[in-house]
């Protein structure tokens, strides 16, 4: 009977898998303008940033516990928001759809390409949705590429 029951629960998660792409972007430029451009464009759409999260300190400082000698970033920043009015849209048709919030737009340079910036988010996307997830995921992709796009020209 419990394995019944267990497999009735698992059963409905299988049919909602969520898949997303990444969309990258790159700039030359200084890491911390690039990241202070990204920043300026969240807050130009009225929205405040909930959290920065320093990646590339986290690594270089967990790396030296772990034994982990490699370098991955020069400097990498995630910028963490939410649009209300989207982030309402996209939970009221189907409440899910909160695992895609918050939105989270990374910023980092490499050793390889340290005077290049790149800037990327993962991409909502949830294929086996309703129409209404689609759309609502679409009108945050659109939030997330205009904020990126604003923040580098």
């Amino acid at each position: 009977m419990r394995k019944l029951w267990m497999s009735l629960l698992v059963l409905p998660l299988i049919g909602s898998a969520v898949a997303s792409d990444i969309a990258t972007f790159s700039k030359v430029g200084r890491f911390e303008d690039v990241r202070d451009d990204v920043v300026n464009a969240i807050e130009a759409q009225g929205i405040k940033i909930n959290h920065s999260n320093h990646i590339a300190e986290m690594l270089a400082r967990t790396g030296k516990d772990l034994g982990a000698a490699r370098q991955v970033y020069v400097q990498g920043e995630q910028v963490e928001f939410c649009k209300s009015n989207l982030s309402r849209a996209q939970m009221e048709a189907d409440p899910v759809n909160m695992v895609f919030c918050p939105y989270i737009i990374s910023i980092y340079t490499t050793l390889d390409k340290p005077g290049v910036v790149s800037v990327a988010y993962r991409v909502p996307a949830a294929p086996k949705s309703s129409a209404a997830t689609r759309k609502a995921l679409r009108d945050v992709d659109a939030l997330l590429k205009g904020i990126v796009q604003q923040a580098l020209q």
